[in-house]
């Protein structure tokens, strides 16, 4: 009977030690004011969410910042209300920056990924040009949708994941010093790295 159980045992342990932690790939944003952990969804966004990881792997974050936030009292009056910060390379590497190739865009009309509190998104000028910059909405933002008010050409912006753990985190960078919608000064990220 102890040799059945040893036997039992031992499988169950290699089966679990040959099983991945999670279903979808989990990454954590490592910054100066804590942790946030993300969940990517590369069925239904799978250029967007293979981009991300690759930069995460080539070490492009290691030195990155987030350093745009848009509230309600930052923005024209004219437009359609935001609420999210953005991060990146821009400000720590303007020059890897420029030599990105753009990501076929995503938008969420073809993936059904919407613009939900947590959700994390591409950056983008026109579809097709975003690279390694991204935001994080706080609050449900409708407005980045397929159809939404805040793009001008409908597109609406490449959301590829949510916030699982952390969002207090991004909760306090979100109300941290900021002058015309750049924090002030920019909050370091250390590194993202997948679990």
């Amino acid at each position: 009977m102890k040799r059945i159980f040893a036997i039992i045992t031992i499988f169950i342990l290699l089966q679990s030690c040959g099983s991945k932690k999670y279903a979808n790939p989990h990454v954590v944003i490592t910054t100066k004011v804590g942790d946030i952990e993300l969940e990517l969804y590369p069925k239904q966004a799978p250029k967007t969410v293979a981009a991300f990881l690759s930069y995460i792997k080539e070490g492009l974050y290691d030195d990155a910042s987030f350093y745009r936030v848009l509230n309600a009292n930052n923005q024209a009056s004219d437009v359609p209300k935001a609420r999210l910060i953005q991060g990146g390379i821009w400000q720590t590497n303007p020059d890897k920056l420029a030599t990105l190739k753009g990501i076929p865009h995503e938008n969420t009309q073809h993936t059904g990924i919407k613009h939900l509190n947590g959700t994390i998104s591409l950056a983008r000028e026109a579809p097709g040009t975003a690279n390694s910059e991204f935001f994080i909405c706080v609050g449900d933002q409708p407005g980045y949708d397929s159809g939404g008010a805040n793009n001008p050409d409908k597109q609406g912006y490449a959301a590829f994941g949510r916030v699982v753990n952390g969002m207090d985190i991004v909760i306090k960078i979100y109300n941290m010093n900021e002058n015309s919608q750049s924090f002030d000064p920019p909050i370091p990220i250390y590194g993202i790295k997948e679990l």
